[in-house]
């Protein structure tokens, strides 16, 4: 079995490469049941989140379950890590030889995680995104945010990145980060100023107030909301969807997890017919994505098993040689 680092996760994949394969695996599909959500109370009062993903390749798409594969994240969401210079999100990644069961590789879980969801958005920006989108808007400066900065720029001809967080200071140093590595970027004040002239708006934050302002997206956005993974997070407002046609990732998952869904479900603001299509959808050809110019587009992730099982095997595959 292969123990699988950060460092490697990083040496066998690249952006569009990860972005093709996680279209090929929407087109296909592989089984993933809704993820395991459990609520962990610690004595202090504080609450840490354990998630399970499982995944297993359809074999009745796939043919041989010689060739197929098992697998299965564990993370655990901790937002009173930052107080102690910690990430919030921690995990492992277990992928399994879909015909016996064996282990065949341990995956650092939270650098795949970064990886995937970062490319799964660009994936929804493939279609969803104008493309001459060039003024990219990250907010949120955590561990994921030059990931989604890198994957968007990968899809899209981005010309300028700006990074607003509350903190200023850390999105300083994301925006350094990803001068050093060629980018052209700059830390963000005012986060009205930047959401009305946005072409690309990407959000990773676990915020329960929005703070993407519907009323301030110019026409021809593309809004990008992928921290929120409760129906008590939100990072969009009222007006940012319905303003917008509204895509998710898998509907079974974005319909129970993501608030940013949830509670305009809830309102009746948003219907279930209204969410114009998921991933698999898009990728199949059986939706369409951005219809004009002029139109908004949100995209809402929660997260979903096959990304985590594709980019899995995708390493795998690199590295065992």
């Amino acid at each position: 079995m292969l123990t699988i680092s950060a460092a490697d996760v990083d040496r066998a994949l690249t952006f569009p490469s990860l972005v093709e394969t996680l279209r090929t695996a929407f087109r296909e599909g592989a089984v993933q049941p809704v993820r395991h959500h459990h609520t962990i109370e610690r004595p202090d009062g504080a609450a840490s989140t354990l998630l399970l993903m499982p995944a297993w390749t359809d074999f009745n798409a796939a043919g041989s379950s010689a060739n197929g594969h098992i697998g299965v994240k564990i993370v655990t969401v901790s937002p009173d890590n930052n107080a102690i210079g910690k990430p919030a999100v921690m995990g492992l990644y277990l992928l399994l030889n879909g015909g016996t069961g064996e282990p065949e590789a341990l995956i650092d879980g939270q650098r795949l995680t970064q990886w995937r969801t970062a490319c799964a958005s660009a994936l929804a920006a493939s279609y969803l995104a104008r493309e001459d989108a060039s003024r990219l808007l990250v907010i949120g400066a955590g561990a994921l945010s030059p990931f989604l900065a890198k994957a968007h720029s990968a899809v899209r001809p981005i010309k300028t990145i700006r990074i607003w967080n509350r903190t200023a200071a850390n999105a300083g140093k994301v925006a350094a980060q990803l001068r050093a590595e060629g980018l052209v970027a700059e830390a963000a004040t005012d986060l009205d100023a930047e959401l009305a002239t946005a072409d690309i708006v990407s959000s990773a934050t676990i915020s329960t107030s929005p703070l993407v302002k519907g009323a301030r997206l110019k026409p021809g956005a593309h809004v990008d909301l992928v921290g929120g993974f409760t129906p008590d997070m939100r990072e969009s407002d009222d007006d940012a969807i319905s303003r917008a046609a509204v895509y998710v990732d898998t509907r079974a998952g974005a319909t129970k997890e993501a608030g940013d869904i949830v509670q305009p479900l809830a309102s009746g603001l948003l219907k279930p017919e209204g969410i114009v299509a998921d991933l698999h959808e898009l990728a199949r050809g059986e939706k369409a994505g951005r219809d004009s110019a002029s139109q908004i587009t949100l995209f809402k992730s929660v997260g979903a098993a096959l990304e985590d099982l594709a980019a899995g095997i995708a390493v795998y595959k690199t590295l065992r040689s």
